[in-house]
This record gives structure tokens, C-alpha cells and sequence, in this order.
């Protein structure tokens, strides 16, 4: 996937000639998610709907796994409309823990249904919501990987609101990547050359 090796710094170059942060080298779907979508802006409902599905997916495995089998998801949960994912019941449950094609964890398949629910019992837009915790003002950019934090404050918040209002499989650290994910940070490298695109 690279013309070399990841440098120092964290970033690596690809066949195209552009540095970009080096986690996007070991997979052709990671380059793509990482040039065309991780750290920028999504704002809708049913797509933070989903990606916040598919971060609670993600607990405990690699993220390549999720990115393979993310229209297999897609087709599996509705597209993630919320309203029908909301009405799914013990045959769905089922239908869900047969299909290979996703992952299936009986918990993680109850929580996106019970998470659709707390949508939909909202008192205001899921993405209201969400954008609610995004850092205020300028933020340090990351110029090392070791400078990426795993949890912030703000992904604290995040999470124990998200709980209260009945969500599952929303800790610090999966608030804080569906944060990364949706733009509502920018941890692309400084040097890397999407850096500050969202």
C-alpha cells in the first residue's frame, strides 16, 4: 500500500506520492476511508446513526472488519433508518444472529435496536445531540501519533449523556472515535494531506 515505511513523524507515503497518516497503509480500504471520509463533517441523523452503530460494532475487534462488511450492515440494518431499526423485534434478533455477513454479537445486535429506540424517544436531533460535544474553538493538531488521545473530555460527556438517555455500548473511548470519525475532530496528522479539510 506505501512506497516505504512509516517515518518518526507517523506519516507514510503513498504509491501517489502524498503523505498521510501511516494507519491508512496497511489496507486499501483504509485509504480510502481515510482520504475520502474519516474526519469529515456528517451531520444527519441517519448517518450518525449509523456510524455510531458501526463504532459500537467495532468494540473489541479491528476496525478493517467493519469497513469489509459495512454494506452487508447497511442491507442487514435498513441503511440504519432509524424508524426501522427501532421496530425491530425477536425474529430480526434473529435474522441477524444468522447472517454471516456481519458481525454477530447477540448484545451489540440488542444495543443498535435499543440505541434506534433512544433516537427516537430524543428530545431534540441526534446530531444536535452529538455536535453538542465537539470541542469548542482551536485545537492542538496532532502532529505525532502519540499525540492522538483515545478519550477526552468531551468524549466523557459524550458517553455518560448518551447513557443516560439510554444508549448502549457508548463508552469514553467509542464516543471519542465516532468524534473523529464524523469531523467533530481532526486527528489526521499535521503533516498528512487531508489534514484540516473538514
Amino acid at each position: 500500500m506505501s512506497d516505504g515505511v512509516t517515518g518518526a513523524d507517523g506519516l507514510l507515503t503513498g504509491p501517489d506520492g502524498r503523505r498521510r497518516c501511516g494507519w491508512a497503509g496497511s489496507a486499501p480500504e483504509y485509504l480510502a476511508y481515510h482520504d475520502t471520509e474519516w474526519g469529515c463533517r456528517v451531520e444527519g441523523d441517519r448517518e450518525l446513526f449509523e456510524r455510531l452503530s458501526l463504532e459500537a460494532f467495532q468494540s473489541g475487534l479491528s476496525w478493517i472488519t467493519i469497513l469489509r462488511k459495512r454494506e452487508a450492515f447497511r442491507a442487514a440494518f435498513r441503511d440504519f433508518d432509524v424508524e426501522e431499526v427501532a421496530a425491530f423485534g425477536e425474529a430480526d434478533v434473529h435474522r441477524l444472529m444468522s447472517d454471516a455477513a456481519i458481525v454477530r454479537n447477540r448484545a451489540k445486535i440488542e444495543a443498535t435496536i435499543g440505541n434506534a429506540r433512544a433516537v427516537r424517544g430524543l428530545d431534540l436531533p441526534l446530531g444536535e445531540l452529538l455536535w453538542s460535544f465537539a470541542p469548542a474553538g482551536p485545537r492542538t493538531r496532532p502532529v505525532v501519533p502519540g499525540d492522538v488521545p483515545a478519550t477526552t473530555a468531551e468524549s466523557t460527556a459524550m458517553a455518560k449523556e448518551l447513557r443516560r438517555r439510554g444508549f448502549r455500548f457508548v463508552g469514553p473511548t467509542t464516543s471519542y472515535a465516532l468524534m473523529q470519525a464524523t469531523g467533530m475532530v481532526d486527528d489526521h496528522l499535521a503533516g498528512c494531506w487531508v489534514h484540516g479539510r473538514t
